[in-house]
Order: C-alpha cells, then sequence, then structure tokens
C-alpha cells in the first residue's frame, strides 16, 4: 500500500486529510500531541485502516531525521507528503510584533518547512507528490506573524514547486477554504462558523486534487 507522510495531523484539515487517505495509503500521522494522535488512530482503525503514529515535534531537525530514516527502512519509499502544521502567533500590530511569537512563527512556518523538504526529498519518487496549503493572510492587518511566515513558507513551496516541474515530484500548492478550526475562532471570535466548511468536507473536496 502506498504510504502518506501528513505532518500536522492531530486536528483540523490535517486529521481530516488523514483519514480521508485511509482507504488507499498507509498513513504516518505527525503531531506533537500523543492523546490527539492515540483518536486519530482509533478513528482510523475504525474505518479498518492502519496508521504510523510518529509524536514529533517538527522543528527538531534530529527527530524528522530519525523519522525519515525510519520510512526508508520500513518502506524504501514516501509517496505522499502532506504538510499541514502550522503556527498561528497572535494578531498584533505590524510594529508590535512580539519576538518570541515571531520567532516560532519562523521556525515553525519556515525554517521547519526548509528542513522537511531537505530531509524528505530523498524519499520522495519522481511520481510522488507534495502538498502546501496556502492561506493570503499575507499583508492584512494585524497578520504579522501568521501571514509573514505563512507567506514565506508558501513561496519556498512555489520554488521547490518550480525546481522539481521536470524531475519531480510533484509539488502542489492547494488553497482551503475557511473551516472552523481552533485557530480561525482565535482570529476571527463571533465569526458566524455556521457558514464555514468542515475539515470533513475540505478533505473530501481536496482529496481528488491530491491524488488526481
Amino acid at each position: 500500500m502506498p504510504t502518506a507522510l501528513v505532518t500536522g495531523a492531530s486536528r483540523g484539515l490535517g486529521h481530516a486529510l488523514a483519514l480521508a487517505l485511509v482507504p488507499t495509503h498507509h498513513v504516518i500521522a505527525v503531531a506533537r500531541t500523543v492523546g490527539a494522535l492515540e483518536e486519530l488512530d482509533d478513528a482510523i482503525q475504525a474505518q479498518g485502516g492502519q496508521a504510523t503514529l510518529a509524536p514529533m515535534d517538527i522543528t527538531v531537525p534530529d527527530a524528522m531525521r530519525q523519522l525519515a530514516r525510519s520510512i526508508h527502512d520500513r518502506w524504501g519509499t514516501l509517496d505522499l507528503w502532506v504538510h499541514t502544521a502550522i503556527h498561528a502567533g497572535p494578531l498584533a500590530p505590524a510594529g508590535h510584533l512580539a519576538a518570541k511569537d515571531l520567532d516560532k512563527s519562523i521556525a515553525v512556518n519556515l525554517r521547519a518547512t526548509a528542513d522537511l523538504i531537505g530531509t524528505l526529498s530523498p524519499l520522495l519518487a519522481p511520481a510522488s507528490r507534495a502538498v502546501f496549503l496556502d492561506d493570503p493572510r499575507g499583508g492584512e492587518r494585524f497578520f504579522g506573524h501568521y501571514g509573514s511566515t505563512k507567506a514565506a513558507q508558501i513561496a519556498l513551496a512555489r520554488s521547490w514547486q518550480a525546481e522539481s516541474e521536470r524531475i519531480g515530484p510533484r509539488v502542489l500548492i492547494l488553497q482551503p477554504r475557511p473551516m472552523p478550526t481552533g485557530t480561525r475562532a482565535r482570529f476571527f471570535p463571533g465569526e458566524d462558523r455556521a457558514a464555514l466548511a468542515t475539515p470533513t468536507e475540505e478533505a473530501a473536496r481536496l482529496l481528488p486534487l491530491i491524488l488526481g
């Protein structure tokens, strides 16, 4: 069975995509929260699937290299990588960004993504796919922590996409619709969440684009 690595699989769209991939892939689920990964594993087993849980922090390069070695030793290659892990720093004016929040946003959203691309590239065959999720918050007021580092992440992904166009892997950059996640609730308190697409609905919409 093909392998799918989902970084940020414990909640939100990452959780929903991991579940959606169960019928076609062996899911390797990465997140920091052990309890949330165990809940995901229960849901996957309830669907008759199997998963490998990897409770790790993507900002620790040694841990990610160990994960890559384990994937290589067990499966040889990686067929799909879906990167949903993100840090959403608090809203703040551009002139008042907190150093600790900006540093963490850079560490998770940009540096860890760059490290993961370098670490996972050797496992990704020309026909493999890597998926990134865009969020056009860059340049919006008060989104300095999140918007700037998310935009940088996608710029990096676009560079990799252009570099890999002829030799693979295929790099996809998709844009989910707004969803009623915990992160969005922090950004938009009081919003009518009933009008938003659920992560399960978005996973079902995006899956044909990921696998097609």
